[in-house]
């Protein structure tokens, strides 16, 4: 037990620090999110990626509203490539700011409750772009497998240009031919 005492201590502390809610977002966020329209399936197109989503394809995030008004986050993704193993990951997720519902906070395991900002949302909801708290981790998301490549393009220059480097974006493989789950 001592020596698991030393490395808990050390994940509540770091858990203590991420999860500080300084009184602006660390970015620009959306102005305001329709959280109706937001729930649902979100494919990942494109994504600076946590060290867990090196190497998988099919991702898909599904977002959808809890009674007790927590989102409970489930992402769907194949290991390694389209045709390999499906995992599941959840998460629980709390809107920190009510007048946007653009600044959130997710928990993808026990203690840690980790920033999570919509940065923007398409008009019709057809993308989103998804950000932490700081230039490491992002998602650009569709409601359909593939994204118009201009558009594409246009929310990368405009990631960019709020200071990501794109340099380590990659662009997740979407199959879903002859597959009944999309």
């Amino acid at each position: 037990m001592r020596k698991l005492l030393f490395p808990i201590m050390i994940l509540i502390y770091l858990a203590s620090c991420v999860s500080y809610k300084g009184d602006q977002p660390f970015q620009p966020i959306a102005e305001r999110v329709d959280i109706n329209r937001f729930l649902g399936d979100w494919f990942v197109i494109a994504l600076l990626p946590t060290p867990m989503e090196k190497s998988i394809a099919n991702g898909v995030e599904n977002y959808s509203l809890r009674e007790n008004g927590e989102i409970r986050v489930t992402y769907t993704f194949r290991k390694g490539n389209t045709s390999g193993k499906e995992k599941v990951m959840y998460q629980r997720g709390w809107i920190v700011d009510t007048h946007t519902n653009a600044e959130w906070r997710v928990r993808p395991l026990w203690p840690l409750k980790l920033p999570y900002y919509i940065l923007e949302v398409g008009n019709d909801y057809a993308y989103t772009v998804i950000g932490t708290n700081n230039y490491d981790y992002l998602w650009i998301m569709s409601r359909e497998p593939d994204l118009e490549p201009l558009l594409l393009e246009g929310i990368i220059r405009r990631m960019e240009e709020r200071g990501y480097t794109m340099d380590d974006l990659v662009y997740m493989e979407q199959n879903w031919e002859g597959r009944d789950d999309q």
